[in-house]
């Protein structure tokens, strides 16, 4: 079915289409045409020769046959209307074609002439089975011919669509060419002046506007990464010296709680740029993320999600976890599953279980469809019975799995709630 839709498919079937119907009918119609003209001017000789025949009979009776090859004359007197054949009695006047045995177990067709008078009947019988035979072998030649013409036609199609469709591969190809490489070459100058050259130029066109959207986002954001992480630094140096004092417990609370924010907001900005460059990064000497540690920072940091809701929080490590990715970005995916499930969970439970190559986040929440389960990654998109957000949280995840090749899902636990899923080691 793949191959049908290609647009050089459709070129060769479409002459094989044609070259087919055409040859068929012309076929039909030269059958049609010799069998309708054979017809109408045999059948008018003999109805001309029919009214010669008895005219003449009717002057001199004793007349010899009909002085034309082929034909037959029969002449009846009323007398003996009972010798006439069997099959031409009932005739009417006028031209008829028979079709009888021609008693050596062949068959024999023949136009008979027919005019009855009051006291004598004539008939005309012309013989037509060597037309009929010359019909069928007519019949099978052109049957040949449509078979023929209809193989040269798949051929010209062939031909014709490689030479058609060889300047749009080529742009496909080169397109490809530039997609593997990533640098922006010009396509026009590789294709004369028409509708190819034409849809290479607008390619070219957009392709510079594209890489110049793409140059100015990248600088915005590394200019944007490298200005906050100015005050974010501040920030927390502030907070370590403030908390180095002698302050109220709820004071020093509060500092934590700024110090966890300032750490989300770095370890935040550190993917978001990851994710506008497009770039993969790893911990430096080789060195991996514990993700089990990492989750604990995240379930400390997002508890204030929780508030006073009656909900417990169980971290299970049954495996140690490693992930070759930076800290921030382990943690970035994490905040987003984690805090979701503090924030739709009432009551009950929320479960952080590490190992096997992946980390489950289970909760007693008001649940997911499984129809929604997979839209809610899209930019935007937010479950019907949930509170209120921007939609963006779950969106990044995914973007932050495609880049360092790794899975997140999201389904309804049987039990009640949601389980989401983070699974590091990509499934194949």
């Amino acid at each position: 079915m793949q191959y049908r839709r290609r647009l050089r498919s459709r070129i060769i079937v479409s002459f094989a289409i044609f070259g087919l119907t055409l040859t068929a009918l012309f076929a039909v119609s030269a059958v049609l045409l010799r069998g309708w003209l054979e017809s109408n001017l045999i059948g008018e000789t003999l109805q001309n020769n029919l009214s010669g025949y008895a005219d003449q009979f009717y002057k001199d009776p004793q007349t010899p046959g009909v002085p034309f090859e082929k034909i037959i004359g029969y002449t009846y007197s009323e007398r003996k209307f009972a010798n006439v054949p069997f099959a031409w009695r009932e005739l009417p006047n006028g031209i008829h074609d028979l079709d009888e045995s021609d008693g050596k177990g062949g068959r024999q067709t023949y136009k008979l002439a027919v005019r009855k008078d009051p006291h004598y009947w004539f008939f005309l019988r012309y013989d037509t089975t060597q037309e009929m035979n010359a019909q069928r072998l007519l019949q099978a030649a052109l049957v040949l011919a449509v078979l023929v013409f209809s193989l040269l036609s798949l051929i010209l199609g062939f031909w014709s669509s490689a030479r058609v469709m060889r300047p749009v591969t080529d742009l496909a190809k080169r397109v490809q060419a530039l997609s593997r490489s990533g640098q922006v070459q010009a396509l026009k100058p590789h294709f004369a002046d028409d509708e190819v050259g034409q849809l290479a130029a607008a390619l070219d066109e957009y392709a510079e506007r594209l890489t110049h959207l793409v140059e100015r986002d990248r600088e915005f954001n590394a200019d944007v990464s490298h200005e906050l992480r100015t005050p974010l630094a501040v920030i927390a140096t502030t907070t370590e010296l403030l908390m180095a004092q002698d302050l109220p417990p709820k004071v020093q609370e509060r500092l934590r709680r700024i110090e966890r924010a300032v750490r989300q907001s770095t370890e935040l900005t550190d993917a978001l740029l990851l994710l506008s460059r497009s770039e993969r990064q790893a911990p430096t000497d080789g060195e991996t993320t514990d993700v089990a540690r990492v989750a604990e920072q995240v379930i400390d940091i997002s508890r204030p999600h929780l508030g006073s809701k009656p909900v417990s929080v169980r971290l299970e490590i049954e495996q140690p976890l490693q992930a070759t990715a930076p800290s921030s970005v382990v943690a970035v995916a994490l905040t987003n599953l984690i805090s979701n499930a503090f924030k739709y969970t009432q009551s009950g439970e929320v479960a952080v279980i590490v190992g096997h190559g992946r980390v489950a986040v289970e909760d007693t929440g008001p649940g997911i469809p499984l129809e929604d389960a997979e839209r809610l990654f899209q930019r935007g998109e937010r479950g019907t019975n949930l509170v209120k957000g921007a939609g963006l949280g779950l969106a990044i995840v995914r973007r932050l799995c495609e880049l360092y090749g790794w899975e997140v899902s999201l389904a309804p636990r049987p039990q009640g709630g949601a389980v989401a899923t983070l699974q590091f080691d990509k499934r194949s």
